[in-house]
C-alpha cells in the first residue's frame, strides 16, 4: 500500500489513476469513496470536512473490500489528518509500503487550479487556505510515518504527466521490490492528459 500525498492540483489524482493503472493495482480517493457513499452533499457544499470518524470508516471498508479482491492499493487523500494517520497505522502499518509527498511550485499550482476551473479554486485566499491547511497536517504526520519506519520519498510533481509517472514508478518500485508494470498502455482508459481537467 502506498500513500500518495500533494497539495491541491499536484496532480496526485491523475498520478494515482496512472500509477494503478500501471501496476494494476487500486487507486483510491478518499473524495471518489465519499461521493460514492453519498450523504456528505451538505457538509461539501458548505465548504467543510467529513468528520474524521466517517472518513476512516469509509476507507477502511474500502481498503478492505480492495485487498479482498486481490489489489495493492494507492491512497490518495487519505490520511488527511494526524487521527486518520494513526488510525492508519494502528491497524495498517503492516502494509504500507511507503508515502510519496507530489511537490510542485505554487505558482505552477495556482495555474493549474485556475485551468480546472472549480468555484473552490478560484479564489487565490481559499487556495492558500488549502495550502496553509495541508502544510500543517503534513508536518504532524510525517513524524507518526518515521516512528514507524514507513519510508518517505519526494517526487518532482513537474512535467509531462509521463515523465511524472515514471518519477514515480521508480520510487515504488523501491518501495515494493514485487511491484511489476503491467501489459496495458499507462495512458488507456480514463487516466486524465491534462492536470488542468
Amino acid at each position: 500500500m502506498i500513500i500518495l500525498f500533494g497539495l491541491a492540483g499536484s496532480g496526485k489524482g491523475t498520478q494515482g489513476k496512472a500509477l494503478s493503472e500501471l501496476f494494476g493495482w487500486r487507486w483510491m480517493s478518499v473524495g471518489e469513496a465519499i461521493r460514492q457513499t453519498g450523504g456528505y452533499e451538505d457538509i461539501i457544499d458548505r465548504g467543510n470536512l467529513i468528520p474524521d470518524e466517517d472518513v476512516i470508516k469509509i476507507m477502511g471498508k474500502q481498503i478492505e473490500k480492495a485487498e479482498a479482491e486481490g489489489f495493492d492499493v494507492i491512497l490518495d487523500g487519505f490520511p488527511r489528518d494526524v487521527a486518520q494517520a494513526e488510525w492508519l497505522l494502528a491497524n495498517m502499518a503492516d502494509k504500507l509500503d511507503g508515502a510519496i509527498i507530489l511537490e510542485v511550485p505554487k505558482e505552477e499550482l495556482y495555474e493549474r487550479l485556475a485551468l480546472r476551473g472549480r468555484d473552490d479554486d478560484k479564489e487565490k485566499e481559499s487556495i492558500n487556505r488549502r495550502f496553509e491547511i495541508f502544510e500543517q497536517n503534513i508536518c504532524s504526520i510525517l513524524p507518526l510515518l518515521d516512528s514507524k519506519n514507513i519510508p518517505v520519498e519526494r517526487v518532482n510533481g513537474v512535467g509531462s504527466i509521463e515523465e511524472v509517472t515514471a518519477r514515480l514508478a521508480k520510487v515504488v518500485k523501491g518501495f515494493n521490490p514485487n511491484a511489476t508494470e503491467q501489459e496495458s498502455d499507462v495512458n488507456g482508459g480514463e487516466i486524465e492528459h491534462s492536470y488542468g481537467e
